[in-house]
């Protein structure tokens, strides 16, 4: 029986469920929001709510720990000097999680997971893609393939 538990297992040994998280919550950090299925997002919004927690105490043994929990030191550092500093007025409530369209190949619910305050993202964010940018580079007889012209 589970009782007591909250976290999610995913389906995952220890290890992999850890470095999962982490890598959601630094991703997170570094770029302000992130698309991910909605149990996964549900389950790293209580891990960034708890690294904003303890990076708020701003001293050298909460760095470690936040560093030895991300795995990631410019996430370490983007949350100490930049998302931090954005919540210096609230007590909780870091992150929000808004739900999207059902992803198409599973149909997997999806979610948004950001931040309530506006934080700068570290990582600019990838540009959008679309069709006409795979072709772009094409001569035009694989364009017409590509494209199905042909």
């Amino acid at each position: 029986m589970r009782h007591g538990r909250v976290a999610k297992k995913f389906g995952r040994s220890k290890a992999h469920r850890e470095e999962l998280m982490a890598s959601l919550v630094s991703h997170l950090i570094l770029r302000s929001r992130i698309r991910t299925t909605l149990p996964k997002a549900k389950q790293a919004r209580r891990d960034a709510e708890k690294m904003v927690t303890l990076a708020r105490k701003g001293t050298l043994a909460a760095r470690r720990l936040a560093a030895a929990r991300l795995r990631s030191p410019p996430a370490v550092a983007h949350l100490f000097d930049k998302v931090v500093p954005a919540f210096a007025g609230r007590n909780g409530g870091y992150t929000r999680v808004i739900k999207t369209v059902q992803r198409r190949g599973d149909n997997a619910e999806m979610a948004l997971l950001e931040w309530v305050a506006s934080v700068p993202p570290a990582i600019a964010p990838p540009p959008p893609r679309a069709a006409a940018a795979k072709t772009a580079d094409l001569p035009d007889e694989k364009k017409a393939v590509a494209t199905g012209k042909a």
